[in-house]
């Protein structure tokens, strides 16, 4: 049987979120103190306890959501006797979450990941000024549709489908007239709805352009290993080598989250079942969508653990 792991990008964070977890089991503990650690910051208490507004600042949401998705992960490998490179043949995450499937597949260490998207929050943070960018999910239409809606908004502007991740859902990002533009025709494009995101800066654009130069530059005093399972590019929804890793990495940061068609490739390959690991079940919802012969699983607290470890 073929499995996938996959882990969750920006957005689902939440105060409290993998508590249960460090509470309950040492392997969790042990993750989270390592990333505190790395980072010279109590991120953990954040988590637990901290301010909501805090916690979303996408500096701290970034390494967080990750810490969560490790220290469940750990939990599964030790706590479960579970030989993750066995049970699992291919693994990716949204965005920020590919960073946790390639720690999950060896390709960075948990300190270098932490590192990693510490730099990676706090460049995209500052690549545009505050009030210049914005997104907004477009839902009940499809991928064309939204390009279409996006040229004919764009008029000098920016306006790019930042996030493709289902038949019915895409995301555009850009700067906000254009946004809004999006926003005020996406019915006439025959979208069932247009949400605007809350979100500090327009991710995946190509205003993010000064962020990409400052994570080629983070990347390059990094090394990495080669991955012990597939790991699919949010850049290509292919299986990426390990020399190309460090650029996808860069175009990442402008370039759009394939999402429906890592999915599908999942498919395309026979997965069978899709494990969710870490905070939220945004993923496993996506995926039923996408190709509903794929059987979704969440991994985010100890009951799940317990459940999981029934049919792994």
């Amino acid at each position: 049987m073929l499995r996938s792991m996959v882990f969750p990008g920006q957005g689902v964070q939440v105060i409290g979120m993998g508590k249960d977890l460090h509470d309950t089991f040492l392997s969790a503990k042990e993750v989270f103190q390592e990333i505190d650690e790395a980072l010279g910051q109590n991120l953990s208490r954040l988590i637990f306890q901290g301010d909501q507004r805090e916690l979303t600042l996408t500096a701290n949401a970034q390494p967080a959501i990750m810490a969560v998705s490790i220290a469940a992960l750990r939990v599964l490998e030790k706590e479960g006797k579970v030989n993750i490179w066995e049970k699992f043949s291919i693994a990716a995450g949204h965005s920020l979450g590919e960073y946790s499937a390639l720690c999950a597949a060896g390709v960075f260490d948990v300190r270098t990941t932490a590192k990693l998207l510490k730099i990676r929050g706090e460049s995209m943070q500052q690549a545009v000024p505050e009030g210049k960018g914005a997104m907004v999910a477009l839902l009940g239409g499809s991928l064309e549709k939204a390009q279409e809606l996006s040229k004919f908004v764009a008029h000098d502007e920016v306006c790019v489908v930042a996030n493709d991740n289902s038949p019915e859902q895409t995301v555009l990002s850009g700067s906000v007239g254009a946004i809004e533009r999006a926003a005020v025709h996406a019915s006439e494009f025959g979208f069932k709805r247009a949400i605007k995101l809350e979100v500090s800066a327009p991710f995946h654009s190509p205003l993010m352009n000064l962020a990409a130069e400052k994570m080629a530059q983070a990347l390059d005093n990094v090394d990495l290993q080669t991955p012990k399972i597939s790991i699919i590019s949010n850049v290509t929804a292919q299986a990426a080598d390990k020399d190309e890793i460090k650029e996808l990495l860069v175009q990442q940061i402008c370039g759009r989250v394939r999402w429906r068609e890592t999915v599908m490739e999942f498919a395309t390959q026979c997965v069978v079942q899709m494990i969710e690991i870490g905070q939220g079940k945004v993923l496993c919802g996506l995926a039923k969508r996408i190709a509903p012969s794929i059987q979704t699983f969440s991994l985010q607290t100890p009951e799940d653990f317990e459940n999981l470890i029934k049919i792994i």
